[in-house]
């Protein structure tokens, strides 16, 4: 994105060459899945707003609002629904001069961790077609790991921006709850919901970031707070920070569950070189962390039977031509038109907060929760960020946790803590695995302190040296 932005600037290229560019690979790599709806009309504005993103197209996630596009969340219930609004960050963004490609596949609203569970198919990993992409924002992920877009926007409510990060090489953000306006975001949990950029480059996503951050009247949950100077962090020394890491990984991060060998690996070479830099390294503990996975997929299934009560058909479904109705008009939610996994999520919720059982479950989670709260907060006192793996090993094969929603929900055990405390974090890709998957370090930090993050991703990314590998997807021509 910097690059060519600075190219722009130098006159090495035109706002027409680096659009016909990015184009000229969404058509080579059409068969990826990643986009949902492309914009033909879209174009560089000519008029140069001051901003890096001035002049260059993005890619934006389907489940959040652009005015009379598609938007339809990887869902059949609304594939033919056009929103008569922008969200906040398509309106930012817009007002820094840059322009939207299209809108990305994604799991169905939101909820799934491999891009499996969009009702238009999967997502292709860049790196191996045979791997997912992550989830729920695959397509933002991997059209930004392939060259179709300079940057993108997903969301990330259990780690949805982070862990497709880790599984396509490439940074994600996910800010402080309430640092990007969620208007315009068709919400899933919301107390979780953040939106967050994706990006080749650490110094990309803190631009990106500055655009779209920052108070909005328009949404009642928006921290109104300075933001401070994200890009002026990139540059700065490491030195004298510190990083807290965990005694044991296996324990309360992962559950009991034994570290991927190349993880574990990856996470020690990335504190030695944080060593090299003049970071301190602390060992924390959070031994409430354990019940992070339980707490979130209770809290989160609970605020998801409630959003999507509103898809009832009546306002967002698609008429059905046989019946000459709308599709709810049967009675009800039409359960067909979601698929299996956000079925599933919404009957949980509905138990959960079901008379009876709401006590002995939703709220014991909300216990949960503030007491990991309150232990990253104890953390903080002695550190500034903790740093974990992002996923525990590689992308893993389309197919193989399908069968198994346990398995496929315990990839999100480094992730969801974050959403949980509402703390923001970022995922870049620091090496790869014996079989040359990417793989992700995340750093954690306290609430509105997404400066520091950028300054130690930054260093990290600078000793990791990953942007410049050659095997890199993006560094393939179409």
């Amino acid at each position: 994105l910097l690059e060519a932005s600075a190219g722009l600037r130098a006159a090495r290229w035109t706002r027409a060459d680096l659009d016909a560019a990015v184009r000229e690979r969404i058509a080579a790599r059409r068969d990826d899945g990643c986009y949902r709806w492309l914009d033909g009309d879209a174009s560089p504005r000519d008029a140069d707003t001051g901003s890096p993103l001035s002049g260059l197209g993005y890619a934006l996630k389907a489940n959040i609002a652009s005015r009379g596009q598609p938007t339809d969340c990887g869902s059949r219930l609304l594939r033919d629904w056009r929103p008569p609004y922008d969200a906040t960050v398509v309106r930012r963004l817009r007002d820094a001069g840059a322009h939207l490609l299209g809108k990305t596949n994604m799991d169905e609203f939101a909820m799934g961790s491999s891009s499996e569970h969009s009702a238009f198919g999967p997502v292709a990993n860049p790196w191996s077609p045979t791997r997912v992409p992550g989830g729920s924002s695959g397509g933002s992920a991997a059209a930004v790991a392939s060259g179709q877009a300079f940057f993108a926007l997903g969301s990330d409510t259990g780690g949805s921006v982070r862990q497709p990060a880790h599984c396509c090489g490439v940074v994600g953000l996910k800010p402080t709850w309430g640092r990007v306006s969620r208007y315009g975001l068709v919400a899933f949990a919301s107390s979780l919901d953040q939106i967050g950029p994706l990006t080749r480059t650490v110094a990309d996503n803190a631009a990106v970031y500055a655009a779209v951050a920052g108070h909005d009247p328009l949404d009642s949950t928006s921290l109104d707070a300075p933001v401070g100077d994200p890009r002026s962090a990139v540059e700065r020394s490491p030195r004298d920070l510190c990083v807290g890491v965990p005694g044991d990984l296996s324990g309360d991060w992962l559950g009991g569950e034994a570290p991927d060998p190349d993880v574990a690996d990856l996470l020690a070479a990335g504190l030695e070189d944080l060593r090299r830099d003049g970071v301190s390294i602390r060992t924390v503990a959070l031994p409430s962390l354990r019940y992070a996975l339980a707490a979130y997929y209770v809290i989160a299934t609970a605020e998801a039977s409630a959003n999507l009560a509103r898809f009832d058909g009546s306002l967002y479904g698609r008429p059905d031509p046989a019946a000459g109705t709308y599709a709810a008009s049967a009675g009800g939610l039409r359960g067909r038109e979601f698929g299996e996994e956000v079925r599933l999520r919404i009957l949980l919720g509905t138990y959960v907060l079901s008379e009876g059982y709401a006590a002995a479950s939703y709220r014991r989670a909300q216990t949960a929760r503030a007491r990991i709260a309150a232990d990253f907060a104890e953390a903080f006192g002695s550190c500034d960020a903790i740093l974990v793996p992002t996923m525990n090993g590689a992308a893993f094969e389309y197919g193989r946790r399908l069968e198994d929603r346990l398995s496929m929900y315990r990839s999100d055990l480094l992730t969801v803590p974050a959403n949980l405390a509402g703390l923001p974090a970022i995922s870049l890709p620091a090496g790869l695995d014996r079989e040359g998957l990417p793989l992700g370090l995340q750093f954690i930090g306290p609430a509105r302190a997404e400066e520091t993050r950028f300054t130690l991703a930054a260093a990290l990314e600078r000793r990791r040296g990953f942007g410049d590998r050659e095997e890199a997807p993006w560094n393939s021509r179409p």
